[in-house]
């Protein structure tokens, strides 16, 4: 086998291998034990972090996006094992791999590092060529943790947004007017909700098919969305229905929200994807709760969607908006 092949069958193993974390911290009291392991760390590519007591040590420990910490087990104020319980304790967004550093060997000593928290153990004096396969090591594992907290974000998101148009789904929803809804009586103040429904959706529908209808959900929520605060909520309540969240909002802010929606529905023209564009019809019902002390979310949608009814009765494309009513009211009016 040639030169050329070797250096070739060289770089692809290289290649194969996990990248450095973006930074390690060292700990470590013994300044010569600290120096040459940091030099060699950055040689491999880690930016290196370095510290000479357990306070010390602590302190960077707790930054979020350390993964890698090479510890001492017996330094000043906080030895290695009380680090690495006291970090166990913490919820960092992403994992710390702990690697203890001790001239100890017992098996003891080893239960009592990993009881502690710790990942790996080594031994004292070093070996360069050993530290530098066991971080790979935990590189790769940090890696498939880092894979794991983007697979649980991933599933969390689809069970609580709409697949079709991204915003927050009934569920979700009824979960942030719950929480809403305790706020506003602890702090006295007013919540706003609006119903929103597309008066046109089913002869859009007929007449362009149903992706048609599709896309149209998807640019009606984001114009609803981009037209909110920043704290409010936009959900898809179910079908061509979408479900508004004002906190702080009365009657009369309310009514001005419900209002501008209208305006700018009416101001835009839907792409339909057939080349095509149309323009939408809503009609819009809501309430606010005002100073009510008895509030009950499930109310307060009840009486927005009596709101709805009342603006499609009334002629449709029209924003109502009426007060709000607890549940007994609504039950004596059945």
């Amino acid at each position: 086998m040639d030169h050329s092949k070797k250096e070739d069958s060289r770089s692809k193993i290289t290649n194969r291998l996990p990248k450095p974390a973006s930074s390690i911290l060292v700990a470590e009291d013994d300044r010569v034990t600290l120096n040459l392991l940091a030099k060699n760390l950055r040689s491999w590519g880690y930016e290196v972090l370095t510290a000479e007591n357990g306070q010390q040590a602590w302190k960077l420990l707790k930054r979020p996006n350390l993964q890698i910490a090479i510890l001492d087990w017996m330094m000043p104020g906080l030895e290695g094992p009380e680090l690495c319980h006291q970090l166990r304790q913490l919820s960092k967004p992403r994992y710390t791999y702990l690697i203890l550093l001790t001239s100890r060997d017992s098996s003891s000593d080893l239960i009592q590092g990993l009881e502690a928290g710790a990942d790996d153990y080594m031994t004292k004096p070093i070996n360069l060529m050993e530290l530098r396969a066991r971080l790979k090591t935990a590189q790769r594992i940090i890696e498939l943790e880092d894979n794991l907290i983007k697979v649980r974000k991933m599933l969390s998101r689809l069970a609580s947004t709409d697949s079709l148009t991204g915003v927050w789904n009934r569920r979700k929803f009824m979960r942030y007017l719950k929480e809403e809804f305790n706020r506003a009586q602890r702090e006295g103040r007013s919540l706003g909700v609006l119903m929103v429904d597309m008066d046109n959706f089913k002869e859009i529908n007929d007449r362009y098919g149903h992706p048609a209808g599709d896309l149209l959900l998807r640019q009606l929520a984001q114009l609803i969305r981009h037209s909110l605060r920043n704290y409010d909520r936009i959900a898809r309540y179910g079908g061509d229905e979408f479900i508004l969240l004002l906190p702080g909002s009365d009657n009369r802010g309310t009514q001005t929200v419900a209002d501008r929606l209208l305006h700018l529905v009416r101001q835009k023209k839907f792409r339909t994807g057939t080349g095509m564009t149309t323009a939408l019809n809503l009609s819009i019902g809501g309430t606010a709760t005002g100073s009510a002390r008895d509030l009950d979310p499930k109310s307060a949608v009840r009486t927005a969607d009596r709101a709805l009814y009342q603006a499609k009765k009334a002629g449709r494309g029209r924003a109502v908006v009426i007060d709000y009513e607890p549940g007994e009211k609504q039950a004596n009016k059945k």
